[in-house]
């Protein structure tokens, strides 16, 4: 068994006794392996470990490995990209062309383009809408204020498909401590759907948290240290 099959069997299980402990079904809970700085190779080895979803955070590195990797197959199917970092305007079409699912629509904007640029040959681009839910000057995302606007908004655009809220919090080592901003996320997510908007997708916790995520009801959860180890970010392409 390679490394990285080892890990994702590692954070696998803890999903698995996140999401018992919670007392919700087994696999309501999504693994997306983040690959960001890591090649081809790496996500080959994370494919023959039976992972089908992949998370990328910049566009020109994420557009070289689809092509590398385009015909790795799990179960039949191809394999799924999300994109899950910041997205420029500039190079919203490329995103729209290749991806099938985009985390981090931070503000009305990017989804007009999104929507715009989507060929008509591809299903829906899936969405999230991140939310800042930390108030952090340097994240991204709409704030808690803004999240019922610009979400009904982004659900009546053509060729997307609003499936759900991102966040990313501010880090915190203690386990109660992290899980209030995810459980203010929910709280958003069940408002809107008490609302009249179908959605089913929460996509929040990482590698140090994840436990903490699922316990207050993410459905999604992006890992990637654990999976693929410390990033070099100076080898990035």
């Amino acid at each position: 068994m390679s490394t990285i099959a080892a890990h994702l069997d590692d954070v696998l299980s803890r999903i698995s006794r996140a999401t018992a402990d919670a007392g919700r079904p087994a696999g309501s809970v999504c693994l997306l392996a983040v690959s960001k700085t890591f090649g081809a190779d790496a996500v080959r080895e994370a494919v023959i470990a039976g992972q089908r979803a992949f998370g990328e955070n910049y566009v020109q590195e994420a557009l070289d490995k689809i092509a590398a990797t385009a015909s790795e197959r799990v179960d039949g199917e191809p394999l799924e990209w999300h994109f899950i970092g910041p997205l420029q305007s500039n190079k919203t079409r490329p995103v729209a062309e290749h991806f099938d699912w985009v985390h981090s629509v931070d503000r009305l904007k990017i989804a007009e383009r999104l929507s715009a640029q989507r060929p008509a040959d591809l299903p829906p681009l899936q969405i999230c809408l991140q939310v800042n839910i930390s108030g952090e000057a340097s994240k991204s995302g709409v704030t808690p204020d803004e999240v019922p606007a610009v979400a009904r908004a982004i659900a009546a655009l053509p060729n997307l498909t609003l499936r759900g809220l991102m966040a990313i919090p501010e880090p915190e080592d203690d386990p109660s401590r992290q899980r209030e901003p995810f459980k203010a996320v929910r709280e958003l997510f069940d408002a809107l759907r008490a609302d009249g908007l179908a959605l089913d997708t929460l996509s929040m916790g990482m590698s140090g948290d994840l436990e903490a995520a699922v316990a207050e009801g993410a459905t999604m959860v992006r890992i990637g240290t654990a999976i693929f180890g410390a990033r070099d970010y100076g080898s990035r392409a």
